[in-house]
């Protein structure tokens, strides 16, 4: 069987800054997902599944989104630099402190515990400018002035954030990639104190809460990818983050492509991507699962995406093959179980097609052929 491969409109990272936009983008790329299905082609790409995993999350709406997605951060618990405190706890002398370059993390929910570390270890946000906006002229941000609403911070970052993640990462920043541009700023408190500190900054893309990196970003391939055997959970039909395979789940990853062992130079043709793509796919799963016959009796369906010439240019090279159920008429169905072992689809264990007495398996509807010679 084919794996499958329909691209889909991909999501700006960071864009738009106002929630008709944002309400708009979204929409457009579920109806997408839903009209590629709905037309029993079973094509559903990773494309697909990026947006999912960052704009699809369990009752979620647009101002929860701008602000977890767009800014990274609430704005609660962000103790920064409070010139008017008597005493600076931890957070203050650490994020009051952090300069392009520093890498962040903590571990309690209010971030109270927020300390610098060496970008080699585990971190959640890796810093690429801290602006003062109090150097900006005009009262907006002057003593006294207003704290911005979300959609306002949402701005912010796309005029301030978006352009720094870029010069940072000299221009080589993959928007189809495993990280967000993100925004940490001052609480009202301090705000109100008279903290006007942006810092600007990458951290991994997740439907809930900011999965730790290792590592500057700048140093590594920004694919998103995951390693063999990760299952990603699901949500309203699409993918969400990993869960554990025995848990509901949407797709599971049976192995990771390196298109940077077989194409230099420039972007390569979708075309040539696609017949390299399908052909390591189709092998590697037969490894994964045992057998060729595992992913026809199970009745499910391999897919794969392709490298823009933007994730190509920031040095993307790698994508997943993973494998899956489509829907009868929108996004995924949920599978529990890894491939590899027992699994029930919607609740039900798949019965196996018929077999036709040929050599080579017939396609599952909706699932392309096995192109042919020409």
């Amino acid at each position: 069987m084919s794996p499958q491969r329909v691209p889909l409109p991909t999501p700006k990272r960071g864009a738009p800054s106002r929630t008709d936009a944002v309400r708009r983008s979204i929409d457009a790329s579920i109806d997408a997902a839903k009209t590629a299905l709905a037309d029993g082609n079973l094509h559903l790409s990773a494309p697909t599944l990026r947006w999912g995993l960052l704009a699809v999350a369990v009752g979620a709406v647009i101002a929860a989104l701008l602000t977890l997605f767009v800014t990274g951060f609430d704005a609660k618990g962000l103790e920064v630099h409070n010139p008017g405190a008597p005493a600076q706890t931890v957070l203050d002398k650490e994020f009051g402190t952090a300069a392009k370059g520093d890498c962040l993390s903590w571990t309690k929910s209010d971030r109270s515990d927020l300390v610098k570390v060496n970008c080699a270890s585990k971190h959640l946000f890796e810093v690429a400018a801290d602006i003062d906006m109090s150097r900006y002229p005009g009262k907006e941000f002057g003593p006294g002035s207003r704290f911005p609403d979300s959609l306002r911070l949402t701005e912010l970052k796309e005029e301030h954030c978006v352009p720094a993640v870029q010069g940072y990462l000299a221009g080589r920043f993959d928007p189809r990639g495993k990280y967000i541009v993100g925004l940490m700023y001052p609480s009202p408190d301090g705000w109100q104190h008279g903290d006007r500190t942006l810092r600007c900054g990458l951290q991994v893309a997740a439907s809930v809460g900011t999965p730790p990196s290792l590592g500057s970003a700048g140093e590594h391939d920004q694919s998103k990818v995951y390693e063999p055997g990760v299952c990603l959970g699901i949500n309203q039909n699409l993918p969400t983050d990993p869960v554990e395979c025995a848990q509901p789940h949407a797709v599971e990853i049976v192995s990771t492509i390196d298109l940077g062992t077989r194409f230099n130079g420039g972007p390569p043709p979708k075309e040539e991507q696609d017949k390299f793509v399908e052909d390591e796919c189709a092998r590697t799963s037969t490894d994964y699962l045992g057998s060729p016959d595992v992913i026809r009796n199970k009745t499910l369906t391999l897919f794969f995406d392709y490298i823009d010439a933007r994730s190509w240019m920031a040095g993307s090279r790698k994508l997943d093959c993973m494998i899956g159920k489509g829907a009868d008429r929108e996004g995924f169905a949920p599978i529990t179980g890894s491939a590899r072992g027992d699994i029930l689809i919607n609740g039900q264990a798949p019965v196996p097609p018929p077999s036709d007495g040929r050599s080579t398996p017939a396609p599952l509807p909706g699932a392309a052929p096995l192109p042919r010679p020409r």
